[in-house]
């Protein structure tokens, strides 16, 4: 099917009732679920991620677009799953231990969750082991979010404990002190600036 430029128009304006209806729509008509989901769903999401990368839409507008996505992925994944229709990959995501700072990691949850992936959002205040029950759980890619300096050591343990085991799980870290050369220093797989970003991130270690 062709995009459906209501639909994607509607996710970008963030109108959440106006998509799950028209998402609906397309399912009573009988449209394909996972092209709803790759086709027009998927793309709004990209669009308005890459405007906020340049400045163009800021995070009130990226959080209202995501929600209205979440309420497409409402009705349709329980479809996909049915269908047999595959999440691009699986990935967790939690704020690190002693740091109870969600906003920036619930946006970044989301875009991924908008970009096609499975997300398992573990919480704040994450300790090695609820990351390790992700992985045990099928994640492919963790990811670990900070907002305080006191707290992104511990990102470096993390990181250490995987290594040491010889873990294949990718490990992306951010937050607003997070820097690249820390993820270098480090030893992580990826670093992201913000939720864009994040989402390429993912894709890239998943490639």
């Amino acid at each position: 099917m062709a995009r459906n430029e209501e639909l994607f128009n509607a996710i970008m304006k963030g109108k959440r009732k106006d998509v799950a209806a028209l998402v609906q729509a397309e399912i009573t008509a009988g449209a394909n679920v996972g092209s709803i989901l790759m086709e027009s769903m998927i793309p709004a999401m990209r669009e308005i991620g890459s405007r906020f990368t340049r400045n163009e839409v800021y995070v009130p507008e990226m959080l209202i677009a995501a929600r209205a996505m979440q309420a497409g992925l409402d009705i349709i994944n329980p479809l996909l799953s049915k269908s047999g229709h595959e999440p691009l990959g699986k990935v967790a995501i939690g704020t690190v231990k002693g740091d109870l700072h969600d906003i920036g990691k619930n946006l970044v949850a989301m875009m991924v969750k908008g970009a096609g992936y499975e997300v398992m959002d573990i919480g704040v205040d994450c300790d090695i082991a609820k990351y390790e029950e992700a992985v045990n759980k099928g994640a492919q890619v963790i990811m670990l979010s900070a907002l305080l300096t006191t707290t992104m050591p511990y990102m470096k343990e993390v990181v250490t404990h995987f290594k040491a085991k010889g873990s294949k799980v990718k490990i992306l870290i951010g937050g607003a002190p997070v820097t690249q050369e820390y993820a270098d220093e480090i030893g992580a797989d990826g670093y992201s600036s913000d939720a864009n970003q994040a989402v390429a991130s993912v894709e890239k270690v998943l490639a």
